[in-house]
């Protein structure tokens, strides 16, 4: 008892130092969970959370009446799967790409010019997409398509492109993070297997299946767990380039939920009840992640 009270001892100036970080996380992150008892209520201003009537799980049910529920909850999963298989290939095949430029001029040149996008605001980038697709004076319709003889594309009126432009956009800014993180882990590599495999003549696509690949695990799991909670809360991406259209083309779960709690009439129980989908939406793909890793990370 008195060897464990020593070694505690020894170590209270770090626990005094990490305190302030542990009551911040508490006050900020664990205290407004308290508020998720709204979903369960008809929340009324002038009563407060605890004392507006409780209604079940009636704001659950409105969610899913909804007539566009399926199609939010769609867009929502989908553009995360689409953000993480592209995302992390991508990267993946950038970081190597990178790795194997024997130029050190080179490499830094093009680390920057692949993190550059990363940097940019999100409403800069909005701009970009909008002076690239403006009807009437974007640069796609009147610099490629009014010199070919073809017809201006209305972009921000049909549904069918967004799809693509949205995916298109965000693996162009956030493919510059990930790959820097691939490629940290990629330089460090033990060079003697790939020695080792070159003289038992594994070639280069063998040496990647069977050396770097497997040492990108750990790696791979933990940018995947930060893209899939990243998907999820995709907001300002959707809010600056399409405010979630045309029609529900683009809208997402965390955008429905700004909607319909601070547009129009707010539905505070309604937004929390999404928020709670959302956060089971999250925690379920994370199990998942979990349980697929094997424990190996």
């Amino acid at each position: 008892m008195k060897r464990n009270w020593g070694k505690i001892r020894r170590f209270i100036p770090m626990y005094l130092m990490l305190l302030p970080g542990l009551v911040y996380l508490f006050i900020n992150n664990y205290m407004p969970m308290a508020g998720i008892i709204i979903a369960f209520k008809k929340y009324n201003y002038s009563l407060g959370i605890f004392k507006s009537p409780f209604t079940g799980l009636k704001n659950f049910e409105f969610l899913f009446k909804t007539k566009d529920a399926w199609t939010i909850t769609r867009n929502t999963l989908g553009y995360n799967i689409i953000f993480i298989v592209l995302g992390t290939v991508l990267a993946i095949a950038v970081a190597i790409l990178l790795n194997e430029i024997r130029s050190t001029m080179g490499k830094k040149v093009y680390q920057t010019l692949i993190l550059v996008p990363f940097l940019i605001s999100i409403v800069v980038v909005s701009y970009l997409v909008y002076g690239f697709l403006s009807t009437d004076a974007g640069f796609i319709n009147n610099s490629i398509l009014k010199p070919m003889g073809k017809e201006a594309i209305g972009w921000y009126s049909n549904a069918k492109y967004w799809p693509f432009i949205l995916i298109f956009v965000n693996i162009w800014k956030n493919l510059g993070y990930n790959c820097i993180i691939y490629y940290a882990t990629v330089v460090g590599l033990d060079a003697s297997l790939y020695e080792s495999a070159s003289i038992d003549g594994a070639n280069r696509w063998q040496q990647f299946w069977h050396i770097t690949l497997p040492q990108l695990r750990p790696t791979t799991f933990f940018v995947v767990i930060m893209l899939t909670i990243s998907g999820f809360k995709v907001y300002d991406q959707m809010y600056m380039i399409t405010q979630g259209g045309p029609g529900t083309a683009t809208m997402t779960l965390v955008y429905y939920i700004y909607n319909v709690a601070f547009v129009n009439t707010p539905k505070y129980g309604y937004a929390s009840a999404i928020s709670m989908v959302l956060f089971v939406l999250v925690l379920i793909v994370t199990i998942i992640q979990f349980r697929g890793s094997k424990g190996e990370n």
